[in-house]
């Protein structure tokens, strides 16, 4: 009997070093800090880190452009040329318009027998300036601004913001700004009423407490010498940035949250910071491909912009842009043989994955789940099954189900209340090409507000489902 418990002492101290254990038995899944080895645990830490410094530079779609080019560059990635045919281990790069990216690994099985897709976006919540923003009331000087994505408006007050973005001056010069995100540099902030003087504010619904119209942001307070306080901001934008008021017209500038990525807790498993939805997917994506080799088929990673405000525009995925390359890809293994039903072929015979996040359960209030299929923190990647025709078909998520379970990455399941709530994903855009596509992600508390919070042991296990998806089999 003796000799029977040595041995499953031992077995069981060698399933927590190398976390060969089964992440989750019966699909079901414990926390991943109870059941990860120690080594499965230095990921986690070592991949939030990594995770951290990219947030604090990706704060929006230009930025995270970037950031993701400067990245994948220094891993060999080359900007992808009109003609180039896609050989096996190739590394390529496309920048859409500064504003969406895709990210090229070559298969050993050519672009017209098929892809794998990842599918992120990187724009998040925050408030655009207006094209004519300034304006002057009480010797402040103010800038009105629009929302962009779903968000609280009062959640916006009261928090540091810093202004980022670009100018476009007609001869063509871009002018990137960026102020608030560095230790000494100004912030703005879009100040509240006081309780001393707020009773009748304090007696409206939280939805009208702060009008979306009223989101203005303090820049700039007093007069600078002769120059009033307008003058001022306008001196200001002329010796740092050399453009005149009239410049902001053709500008896309934004506040965003100042705060730097921070962890959160005392164990430290936790990060907080803007920007999880959905730079998380798209940083996991980024981190999966580069930890690849040549997988059978093609790995795409799609980076789009505007998925807050319905997918739309040029650079959203809605617009022809992926099929578009694809056919291109296509185009270029072919030359002149090329027809359409390639496309059409190459399309039907890839799969893609849809990444968003989504709310998590919020300890300080569960009501707004049923449980069963609630998304909790710390428990790995959340298959979305929304219902009403929005889920994947039951064969690509059995397929998903064994791409998980050979890699012992745990996973869960996200459904929201029936009726209650709901949200959207670049999914559906997806599947209009005809593509089977999958969604999932992982669990944000605070998700849509200036400072969420994720779990980094859920940035490892989203991370390690990106891979298993672009490189496990299909039956």
């Amino acid at each position: 009997m003796r000799f029977f418990t040595v041995i499953a002492t031992l077995l069981f101290l060698h399933l927590q070093l190398t976390g060969s254990a089964k992440a989750c038995p019966q699909g079901i899944c414990e926390n991943s800090w109870k059941t990860a080895s120690k080594s499965q645990k230095e990921q986690a830490f070592d991949i939030g880190d990594s995770y951290k410094d990219f947030l604090f530079t990706a704060r929006t779609e230009l930025t995270t452009v970037q950031k993701t080019i400067a990245l994948a560059e220094k891993r060999g990635f080359k900007p992808w040329q009109t003609g180039t045919s896609i050989k096996p281990g190739d590394k390529y790069y496309h920048n859409n318009r500064d504003r969406g990216l895709l990210l090229i690994l070559g298969g050993k099985k050519p672009v017209s027998k098929g892809v794998r897709i990842v599918a992120s976006h990187i724009d998040s919540p925050r408030l655009d300036l207006k094209l004519r923003p300034l304006y002057a009331t009480n010797e402040f000087a103010l800038v009105q601004t629009n929302y962009h994505g779903r968000i609280k408006a009062y959640q916006w007050t009261n928090v540091p913001l810093a202004l980022v973005g670009r100018i476009d001056k007609k001869d063509g010069t871009i002018v990137n700004v960026s102020v608030g995100l560095q230790p000494d540099d100004p912030i703005f902030m879009i100040t509240d009423l006081s309780p001393h003087v707020a009773k009748d504010q304090m007696k409206r619904s939280a939805e009208t407490v702060i009008s979306y119209e009223d989101l203005d942001a303090i820049i700039n307070h007093g007069p600078d010498g002769k120059l009033d306080v307008l003058a001022s901001v306008l001196a200001y934008l002329k010796n740092t940035y050399g453009v005149e008021q009239a410049d902001l017209v053709s500008s896309e500038l934004a506040l965003v949250p100042a705060m730097p990525p921070r962890d959160m807790g005392l164990n430290r498993h936790l990060i907080a910071a803007d920007g999880h939805d959905d730079r998380l997917g798209a940083y996991t994506s980024l981190a999966a491909l580069f930890s690849m080799a040549t997988p059978e088929q093609t790995a795409i990673i799609l980076f789009a912009d505007n998925e807050e405000g319905g997918n739309v525009n040029v650079t959203g995925a809605s617009s022809s842009y992926l099929q578009d390359i694809i056919g291109e890809l296509i185009y270029a293994e072919t030359g002149d043989a090329y027809r359409q039903p390639m496309l059409a072929r190459a399309l039907r015979a890839s799969t893609a994955l849809s990444i968003d996040m989504n709310p998590g359960i919020n300890p300080l209030d569960t009501s707004v789940w049923e449980e069963g299929n609630a998304p909790r923190l710390g428990y790995g990647v959340n298959i979305k099954a929304y219902g009403r025709g929005l889920n994947a078909d039951s064969e690509t998520t059995a397929w998903i189900r064994a791409a998980f379970d050979s890699r012992n990455i745990p996973w869960q399941t996200t459904t929201y209340k029936v009726g209650k709530a709901g949200g959207g994903t670049l999914g559906t855009e997806l599947s209009k090409l005809n593509i089977d596509t999958i969604d999932f992600g992982a669990p944000v508390l605070s998700i849509h507000s200036p400072y969420g919070v994720c779990d980094k042991m859920d940035i490892l296990s989203l991370k390690n489902a990106v891979q298993a998806f672009l490189e496990y089999n299909r039956p």
